[in-house]
């Protein structure tokens, strides 16, 4: 049992004086007792619920009580291994119980928990555990392709941890099992000093720029943004959370996965977001609240099966990561009528991720816009000269703050000040305001299309493309072109057995958008490239396709 030492005379005169010293001691000295961190979570709800079901992954259920069990003696077995606080503990997985585990007790040990996105290739995922310094690295068995060639490439890494997830490939040289590792330590909760300041988790930004940044949250950017979602988004310990995009990211680990431990709800976990296992567990674990992006829930309505499987327990249904065309957004409220409740949530990881959210009552009546501020956030569109726009219509960069935010990003203090810039946190979003001062995402900085000294927003001549029933999604992106600099091009997606011309979309956007906004050509493709968590990777596409149109668009002229 805990014991506090005896105070000495010097330390009873804390007690005396309020002044910024004797906090820090008293905050030091009770931090058993008074502390708010990640670490806690799974203790807090392991005590009120023990038995509970906290988590399901495949044939394993773990209750809340075996979750703090278990994240303890990972916390202890690092440990022993030497962590020091702040030191950074990687892991390249899928969703997996050993992924859980290891961010819970890497928050336990006081270490910074980073989560290596799994589309990354040997030489970005070097970078990653290089500019990071990782000193351990646990790697899941079926993805130990990505790195085999890059081992030797990683100085800081000390340790290297195989997670063994069914591949039935054999330990490689220079790994040690991670179940049979941890699982010689006890389950009793560390004796670690943890405050709400200390930095407790690392992710690396997919952006726009060559290099990612690495983005550092504190316990408080994290419980503070808990605690948004818990009360925005109206989570309750009777909720069962369906976790079917990847939880390296923070959209579902940051926004769900983690609210859902410190509210006591039920998590089920799957190992990759296909349509129809996400559709089969809706059914078999009576799933309650269901998040994705656009593209997969378009994915669910497109599929064949759709209409086969009972979705009616879905209550509460969630979308973000990209923007939800409207005419999607109306035909998934009409095909699930049982999920009364409907949110759209935005934000930035520099955020936690969590920023602004159009919540049920507006859905119908503001259908397209990323609503207002958070619980815990404010919201303001600043012009170029970082002046606060409060007129509706007029486009300005989306900013925010609140204790959400990140601390910085790591080894870059000029982006940080950068992104900081007179007290707000700049998202690189392009929003506008309407009368009722919700915003609207027009487009990101670097996605607007600049075509013939005109600004195009992309979503804009998107919303009007998905007005065609025919069209399943749709990328709108500036190509380069020798007169107008970049050309609005459509990337078209069809429904199957749907045919549809580029004369018939670029006629639907005549008649709607003016002029300089109608695309000068369109490419129907089977499919668009994306991430794990449902973001269309425009950048990938302007590359793929640049130097087609140009000759395609060189052809016609010689015509």
């Amino acid at each position: 049992m805990f014991q506090y030492p005896p105070l000495t005379p010097e330390e009873r005169e804390h007690y005396d004086l309020l002044n910024e010293e004797n906090v820090r001691f008293l905050r030091r000295r009770y931090n058993h007792i008074n502390r708010w961190v990640v670490a806690d979570i799974s203790r807090r709800s392991a005590y009120r619920y023990p038995d509970k079901p906290a988590l399901i992954y495949r044939n394993i259920t773990l209750s809340y009580r075996q979750l703090e069990e278990e994240s303890n003696r990972v916390a202890n077995a690092l440990i022993a291994l030497g962590l020091k606080k702040y030191d950074r503990i990687a892991i390249l997985a899928h969703n997996t119980i050993d992924h859980v585990l290891t961010w819970l007790g890497t928050a336990k040990a006081g270490g910074v928990y980073l989560a290596v996105n799994y589309l990354l290739r040997g030489k970005d995922i070097a970078y990653c555990l290089n500019h990071s310094e990782a000193t351990v690295f646990i790697v899941e068995d079926a993805l130990y392709d990505l790195v085999k060639d890059i081992l030797g490439e990683i100085p800081t890494v000390k340790t290297l941890f195989w997670s063994r997830q069914g591949s039935g490939q054999e330990v490689p040289a220079g790994f040690s099992d991670f179940e049979i590792w941890y699982r010689q330590y006890t389950a009793a909760e560390p004796d670690v000093e943890l405050q709400i300041e200390d930095p407790v988790q690392m992710t690396y930004t997919s952006g726009t720029e060559s290099l990612p940044k690495g983005v550092i949250l504190s316990n408080q950017s994290l419980l503070a943004e808990y605690t948004s979602c818990i009360i925005d988004g109206e989570y309750t310990r009777h909720d069962v959370i369906l976790n079917a995009l990847p939880i390296y990211h923070c959209a579902q680990r940051d926004v769900f996965l983690t609210p859902a431990f410190m509210v006591g709800a039920t998590n089920i976990l799957m190992f990759n977001p296909n349509v129809k296992e996400i559709m089969e567990n809706i059914v078999k674990y009576r799933v309650t609240i269901f998040f994705a992006p656009p593209t997969v829930w378009i994915s669910l309505m497109r599929h064949p099966e759709f209409e086969n499987f009972d979705l009616s327990s879905i209550a509460k249904g969630y979308y973000g990561a990209s923007i939800m065309p409207v005419a999607v957004l109306k035909e998934v409220v009409r095909r699930l009528p049982g999920c009364q409740r409907f949110y759209n949530y935005y934000g930035q990881t520099e955020l936690g991720p969590y920023h602004t959210m159009l919540r049920p009552e507006d859905m119908l009546t503001k259908p397209g816009s990323a609503g207002t501020a958070g619980l815990n956030m404010e919201s303001q569109l600043e012009d170029l000269e970082h002046r606060a726009l409060a007129q509706p219509g007029i486009p300005g960069e989306i900013c925010g703050r609140g204790p959400h935010a990140m601390l910085l990003y790591f080894k870059d203090p000029d982006k940080t000040e950068k992104t900081f810039e007179h007290g707000w946190f700049h998202s690189g979003d392009i929003g506008i305001l309407d009368e009722d001062r919700y915003i609207t995402v027009i487009d990101r900085k670097k996605d607007m299309v600049k075509t013939g000294g005109e600004n195009v927003p992309g979503r804009e001549v998107e919303e009007i493309i998905y007005q065609d029933g025919r069209v399943s999604e749709v990328a709108v992106i500036g190509l380069p072109h020798e007169k107008w600099v970049e050309a609005v091009t459509a990337l078209v997606v069809p429904k199957p057995g749907n045919n549809v011309s580029e004369e018939e979309i670029i006629q639907l956007c005549r008649e709607n958008l003016p002029a300089f906004k109608v695309p000068k050509g369109v490419i129907f493709l089977p499919e668009l490239p994306k991430t794990p968590s449902g973001k269309i990777l425009k950048r990938d596409l302007r590359s793929l396709y640049a130097a087609h149109y140009l000759e395609q668009k060189k052809a016609k002229d010689l015509d």
